[in-house]
């Protein structure tokens, strides 16, 4: 027995004259889903799986463990309620798993907690064993304690978390002996006395024409009776023309949230107009401590939100608590486990020894060591973020950019400014995956240079930015030989934004996304018809296949360089009158698209063709422009620089954000305090 295990069976809750508070209850799916099941439940037995060492790799072992085929069928007619779960006689199931294990690590690194309570309550009469496991930070399982029912009660062990520093969670199995038992209820608890804070919440949505999806969280809201509790207000910034009151249900949830809820409605400002909206608006009622921001268009599991919550109330100091992302079309694939920003290249990324797409229905929690080392981040996206007001208060509102690079931005800013990010194991959401779009090249390119560059201005540690500049060129170059002309316009436009200087922001904001709609116009790249049969037949069909990938940085240089010479070439009459190729989505690469004058080009989304064509002059006329523009940003990089850091404070503050709402709002009165 682990010192200082306490077990009782067929008993209230232990006490010890402490008081405790339940900050992460166990939960199952409802729904019957068994694509999600395995985030909840795992029915494998356990395998200790380790990830193999790079001494081992130099000797010839695989550089990825195998992948392991599941073992048994996902059993949802366990499943019970929304809590409990009946297991037959002789079967083990484990709640070692993603929303039902406890994330140790996270609690010993940003709260005072030294201890956490397990409580399991098995329903009266049945026979049947908790065995509890904890986790290292290397990925391996440790039996901890075991205890045994006859009757029925509750279970409970007092758990200590000294040795979590670097990683690791704890979670139990529950064995089931001769007859069938039934699970009614389990949960992790602190000792309240160490809160820093007590606190509720605004929960923020932002939504462009997906009313549906609003009415949706609206609704889900309104059934979590535990939500309620703690939640102040669900405001919904409507920012689109298919209104969220047209809505046939909107009306009767609405009513159900009575005063709980507030719709905004104001023109398309964007993501970052509409978040910030929202902490505008948490501010203003003076009754909230927090403000959820969520975007409309993903599935909640409530109970993150309550753990996101409580893990904010533990907090050592006032910190950013965010959730992670799901795959909503494979419901198990984690995106990644973590958000940093490589200072030197200013640009997002996974997590240091994280990786992205994780299947946890192929290697659940205890299969996958990576998942047990803490993972610390520079920002959580704003897909699911939990702010104090108080760092609001402090720092400011969202960067006025529309779209990207807010949250990552408000992450760094938070940072320098003495708060945290953390991204807690257990609080998700599920959104639809990024695979699923090619956002540098539409209209949204504008937005990802201007806004990096914007971000990198403000925050960048290194003389003229470190190696972001030479990427930011080199994408466009990118661009220009994959005969994506109209992204590079756009993009130039985004530098000559930047230019002008941080007056532009604020100005342009609710602007700049029909100038860059209308200019894509001009571009045979951004004009995508239903199908490749709406274009001239193909000249013939090329094994694309055998135009292989740069396999070293020296080769894909060399290719480049190649590619650039060969746009001196006249451009053959053909090429206007039929495309040469077409190419799928997924194979529309640089090194391959450089060997054709034109091809149809499949959507990423699958919604349609876009017929690319070389211009020689129209390549020529770009590269000198973006030449000239990223010479003109790194020669004035201190310039520019002190220019940008200098206004954020105010071009963030809720002064000028409101002078900006009343321009697109009548809902704002009169100016705000600080």
């Amino acid at each position: 027995m682990t010192v200082g295990a306490t077990k009782t069976a067929g008993s209230g809750p232990v006490t010890d004259g402490a008081a405790y508070e339940v900050v992460h209850k166990v939960v199952l799916p409802v729904e019957g889903d068994t694509d999600v099941l395995p985030l909840y439940v795992d029915f494998n037995p356990a395998r200790r799986v380790t990830d193999p060492t790079r001494r081992a790799i130099r000797n010839g072992a695989p550089k990825t463990p195998p992948s392991f085929p599941v073992l048994s069928h996902q059993r949802s007619d366990f499943i019970a309620g929304r809590t409990s779960l009946k297991l037959p006689a002789h079967q083990r199931v484990s709640l070692g798993t993603y929303f039902n294990a406890f994330p140790a690590s996270y609690w010993r690194r940003h709260t005072p907690i030294r201890s956490v309570r397990l409580r399991v309550e098995v329903e009266a009469g049945a026979e049947a064993s908790v065995i509890v496991y904890r986790s290292s930070p290397r990925g391996t399982s440790n039996r901890v304690d075991t205890a045994t029912t006859t009757t029925g009660g509750e279970l409970v062990f007092d758990l200590p978390l000294a040795s979590f520093v670097d990683g690791g969670w704890y979670w139990f199995d529950l064995v089931a002996h001769d007859e069938e038992v039934t699970l009614t209820r389990a949960d992790w608890s602190v000792p309240a006395a160490s809160a820093r804070s007590r606190g509720s919440l605004s929960i923020a949505v932002t939504t462009f024409n997906r009313p549906e999806y609003a009415v949706r969280h609206m609704t889900t809201v309104a059934n979590d009776a535990d939500l309620l509790q703690v939640l102040d207000r669900l405001i919904i910034i409507d920012q689109g023309d298919d209104r969220v009151t047209d809505q046939a249900d909107y009306a009767a949830a609405a009513a159900r949230l009575g005063e709980r809820f507030r719709l905004v409605e104001q023109a398309n400002l964007g993501g970052s107009g509409g978040f910030a909206r929202g902490m505008e608006e948490a501010l203003r009622g003076e009754d909230s401590d927090y403000v959820l921001l969520l975007d409309d268009d993903v599935s909640i599991e409530t109970e993150g939100i309550l753990r996101a919550l409580h893990f904010a109330h533990y907090t050592t100091d006032p910190t950013i608590v965010g959730g992670h992302m799901f795959n909503l079309y494979e419901r198990a694939v984690l995106h990644t486990f973590g958000e940093q920003v490589d200072r030197r290249r200013f640009f997002w990324g996974p997590a240091a020894k994280s990786l992205e797409g994780h299947d946890f229905s192929e290697r659940n929690l205890r299969m996958t060591p990576w998942v047990h080392r803490r993972v610390d981040v520079d920002y959580n996206g704003w897909w699911m973020c939990l702010i104090p007001l108080q760092v609001v208060r402090e720092i400011g509102l969202a960067l006025p950019v529309f779209i990207k690079w807010d949250d990552a931005e408000y992450g760094v800013r938070a940072q320098k400014a003495g708060f945290s990010t953390v991204t807690l194991p257990g609080a998700a959401v599920w959104h639809m995956p990024w695979t699923e779009k090619d956002d540098t090249i539409d209209w949204q390119a504008y937005y990802h240079q201007r806004n990096r560059w914007v971000a990198a201005l403000s925050h960048s540690p290194f003389a003229r930015g470190g190696t972001m500049p030479f990427e930011s060129l080199a994408l466009d170059v990118r661009h220009l030989l994959s005969m994506q002309y109209s992204a590079v316009a756009v993009r130039i436009k985004a530098l000559d934004d930047v230019l002008d200087g941080p007056a532009h922001l604020h100005a342009t904001l609710g602007e700049r996304l029909q100038w860059v709609r209308t200019a894509r116009r001009d571009f045979t790249d951004a004009r995508v018809m239903p199908n490749s049969s709406d274009f001239p037949e193909v000249q013939g069909r090329r094994n694309l296949h055998a135009i292989q990938e740069p396999a070293t940085v020296p080769e894909s240089l060399v290719r480049a360089v190649l590619a650039l010479l060969s746009q001196w070439r006249p451009v053959p009459a053909e090429a206007g009158e039929r495309p040469a190729v077409e190419v799928p989505a997924m194979d529309a690469r640089w090194w391959r698209l450089t060997r054709f004058d034109s091809a149809l080009v499949t959507a990423s989304d699958g919604t349609g063709v876009s017929w690319y064509r070389r211009d020689r002059s129209l390549f020529f006329s770009l590269l000198g422009k973006t030449l000239s523009r990223h010479w003109r940003l790194v020669s004035n990089w201190s310039e520019l620089q002190g220019q940008y850091g200098d206004a954020l404070p105010e071009f963030t503050s809720r002064q000028t954000w409101n002078g900006t709402f009343r321009r697109f709002s009548k809902e704002i009165e009169g100016d705000t305090a600080d």
